[in-house]
């Protein structure tokens, strides 16, 4: 399984496609997929039929997954898009810093 550099939590920002230069943070990664579900991005539609629980139906909108290689880490503090690394820090511990700036990423 790949290391994503992109976590829960994390503020994002689309870098193409139709929702290109919208910002979310992100609720749920997939990393089998490859993917993430970011809040308020690339919503997706469901016709729901009537049940006993909802006699109604209607149409349920939600949150997609949309590709990791689509999406880039704003940077905290700064609201910055920027690429993210991967370094050792001081305690001899792998973790992700912004290309941009050189600053460890929690």
């Amino acid at each position: 399984m790949k290391k994503l550099h992109i976590r829960k939590g994390d503020m994002v920002t689309v870098i193409t496609g139709n929702q290109k230069k919208k910002e979310g943070k992100v609720i749920k990664v997939l990393p089998q997929k490859n993917k993430a579900i970011v809040e308020g991005i690339n919503f997706q539609f469901k016709n729901i039929k009537p049940t006993e629980k909802n006699p109604k139906g209607g149409i349920i909108k939600k949150e997609g997954p949309i590709h990791i290689s689509n999406l880039m880490l704003l940077e905290p503090g700064t609201d910055f898009s920027t690429r993210i690394g991967r370094k050792l820090n001081d305690k001899k511990k792998l973790q992700r810093f912004s290309k941009k700036t050189g600053k460890f990423i929690q």
